[in-house]
């Protein structure tokens, strides 16, 4: 059976990826959450599972076949379990939905850096940073632009819930944790997200947590 290595369910945005990964692929996991900088973490980190990837989180294992960082173990399901449950079957669709993937992936470092995922908690509104805002309104482009163009009738960015949604799903907890203002379509595909079922039991099981990271607790002030 696949296991599957996840940081603490609260704050991991990436370990949350990879587990939407893991559902959406359809096969039996085994799920082990650790407790991310608790006093086991400098000796956890060094032991073999967590080897190649230096402690970082999720991290995949199929017998021996190891893999690490979330867009890779979306790419890693997605032929493992047929290569028709993750992407669009329309090309272009497909083309799209991989690169907004991939600026998920690598971008929207000052949304990341400032407004940490912590789902538990949902802070009043704020002034943003100007970085913020920039990397705000460019995922509501996307986001507009994946809907209009390829949404269709269904209520995901290209019509059924795939690895974009995934790779997303971070971010639409983080508007909700800092009050971001966002448009109609935006708010209705972001309670699409949280309404679905997998969503719901993650963010159940975050709520049940009893570890808390003291520095993620609490919201950038400007």
């Amino acid at each position: 059976m696949l296991k599957l290595i996840l940081g603490n369910k609260a704050y991991s945005s990436w370990s949350l990826r990879g587990w939407l990964a893991a559902k959406l692929s359809g096969l039996p996991f085994e799920e082990v959450v650790v407790p991310l900088y608790d006093a086991e973490w400098d000796r956890r980190r060094a032991g073999d599972e967590f080897a190649p990837s230096s402690g970082k989180v999720p991290i995949l294992w199929d017998g021996d076949v190891v893999v690490w960082d979330s867009l890779a173990i979306v790419e890693y399901l997605n032929e493992k379990s047929g290569g028709d449950r993750f992407w669009p079957t329309d090309i272009a669709a497909r083309a799209m939905a991989r690169s907004m993937a991939a600026e998920m992936h690598s971008g929207f470092q000052a949304l990341r850096r400032q407004h940490s995922m912590n789902i538990r908690q949902v802070y009043p509104p704020a002034r943003l940073d100007n970085d913020v805002v920039h990397d705000v309104t460019r995922i509501l482009e996307l986001w507009a632009q994946a809907r209009a163009r390829f949404g269709g009738t269904g209520e995901f960015l290209f019509g059924d819930f795939g690895a974009v949604d995934a790779m997303f799903a971070p971010v639409v907890t983080r508007f909700v944790t800092y009050s971001v203002p966002v448009p109609p379509f935006a708010a209705a595909y972001m309670n699409a997200v949280l309404s679905h079922r997998w969503m719901q039991d993650w963010i159940a099981s975050a709520q049940e947590e009893e570890w808390v990271i003291e520095r993620y607790e609490q919201p950038e002030v400007l």
